[in-house]
């Protein structure tokens, strides 16, 4: 009965997603034109190198929005509007100084930047004794006696025997986003955390950082520093348990502001009310331009109706491209398109997002039923011939996760990510740092799921 059982399944997948030499075809078509015809990495040269850093509430970001919605008017989309979101507006400030006393006279300065979200310091800075935990159960073994008045230094490092360099962010990255709400909890007046980095360099990494519920008046600056001064810092520790540490930042939060989402589609020919999105955020930090973190998922995202135009083919479904806002500090865009889409009961039967970076595709991670997933994987042979053939069950990205429902496929582009973290979040995350052909595959990639799901719909 189990055989006939697993026998009937397979025929039924056969069924739902044929592989035909036209579905060959027409991906092979997808390759050829995109790696020659391509518009992505020309689109991200403008928004990097003229438009630049874009966080949410700054005078880049609402020219990146406008940027967008020039260009998918351009593209040709049957319809382009700004959907209206409020977002938080903080701004960084002068660059931020911090460095090492030994003794009186003898310092070393090192490299920091404030964590999105943080208060300033004093005009004059902070500066005081240091205590060096890897985690929030050392931070409570110390207690209030040992930390009360001094600068807590979270130096728990990404994880480097995991093959994924996401899980090993997502295993460090609690000290950053929480690490003042615990360290206020038992006196800290600061506190300076590891970058989110894989690599020993000089660059600072920033990233969102949450006070919780705690009342502004008690709330202590927050900043990163570099894997490198960050390694100088703790062998210093160990020989001077007492030396002293300078931070001065000057960092502001103000009212939310209102920014938009940049949302474009295209209207099915044989089933315009079942949507296909694909997107990215248009936000990214303020101390890079943001190529990789989401300039590339923005740009790939774009171009596959450009694609699609120059191989003249016709979606059966409603394609829409979505621009969102806030991802960075906030998911407010993300939060704000669900809910529009729920109140207007859209039918999104397939998300994809990019934003991994720009590097080599090398396949796809859904979230979905085991069902559709099964079905999903007879698509592997079809990327194999250009080694994009990873398909795993469970992930696919922050802002099309409001959309997930038992009826719906969710997808994330997955590029290599060894590199990755090595540009996320800093200062080095600048368009030199991208590989024309690398964001091209990535397009590519895209452009053929999308055909997929366009021809073949999803199982319900």
């Amino acid at each position: 009965m189990k055989l006939i059982l697993k026998i009937s399944l397979l025929l039924f997948s056969y069924l739902i997603f044929p592989q035909t030499k036209q579905d060959k075809k027409i991906i092979k078509k997808i390759f050829d034109t995109t790696m020659t015809s391509s518009s992505s990495y020309q689109m991200l040269d403008y928004l990097s190198n003229e438009i630049g850093p874009r966080l949410s509430g700054s005078l880049g970001a609402e020219r990146a929005v406008k940027w967008g919605r020039s260009e998918l008017l351009k593209i040709g989309f049957d319809r382009v509007w700004l959907q209206d979101v409020m977002v938080p507006k903080w701004v960084r400030g002068p660059k931020e100084f911090a460095l090492i006393e030994t003794q009186p006279g003898i310092t070393f300065n090192v490299d920091v930047c404030a964590l999105g979200g943080s208060v300033a310091t004093p005009s004059v800075g902070i500066k005081s004794n240091v205590v060096e935990v890897k985690s929030f159960d050392e931070l409570k073994k110390l207690g209030k006696e040992n930390i009360d008045g001094k600068i807590v230094f979270y130096n728990r490092p990404m994880q480097p025997n995991l093959v994924s360099t996401f899980k090993a962010y997502g295993l460090a990255v609690d000290q950053r986003v929480s690490g003042a709400a615990e360290a206020v909890k038992y006196g800290a007046i600061g506190v300076v955390v590891r970058s989110m980095n894989l690599r020993l360099d000089d660059y600072p990494h920033t990233g969102t950082m949450s006070y919780g519920n705690l009342l502004p008046s008690k709330r202590i600056p927050a900043a990163a520093i570099s894997t490198n001064a960050a390694e100088k810092l703790s062998k210093l520790l160990k020989i001077n348990p007492n030396l002293k540490f300078l931070l001065r930042q000057q960092c502001k939060s103000y009212e939310d502001v209102k920014s938009h989402n940049v949302i474009a589609e295209i209207k099915g020919t044989e089933f315009p009310d079942e949507i296909i999105l694909v997107g990215g955020h248009l936000d990214s930090w303020d101390i890079g331009d943001g190529s990789h973190d989401d300039g590339a998922g923005i740009v790939q995202s774009m171009d596959i109706i450009n694609i699609f135009k120059k191989i003249k083919y016709k979606p059966k479904r409603t394609i829409r491209i979505v621009l969102f806002m806030n991802e960075e500090n906030g998911l407010r865009g993300a939060l704000k398109y669900a809910e529009i889409s729920s109140k207007n009961n859209l039918n999104h039967i397939f998300a994809l997002e990019s934003d991994a970076g720009g590097f080599t595709p090398r396949g796809f991670s859904f979230t979905t039923s085991s069902e559709n997933f099964n079905k999903i994987k007879n698509w592997k042979k079809l990327f194999e011939p250009y080694l994009i053939q990873s398909f795993e069950l469970g992930g696919s990205g922050a802002d099309i996760s409001p959309l997930e429902s038992k009826n719906n496929v969710l997808a994330g582009l997955r590029p290599d990510s060894q590199r990755y973290f090595d540009y996320h979040h800093a200062s080095i995350d600048t368009f030199d740092a991208i590989n024309k052909r690398e964001l091209e595959l990535g397009t590519f990639s895209m452009a053929s799921l999308v055909y997929l799901f366009d021809q073949y719909g999803i199982i319900k």
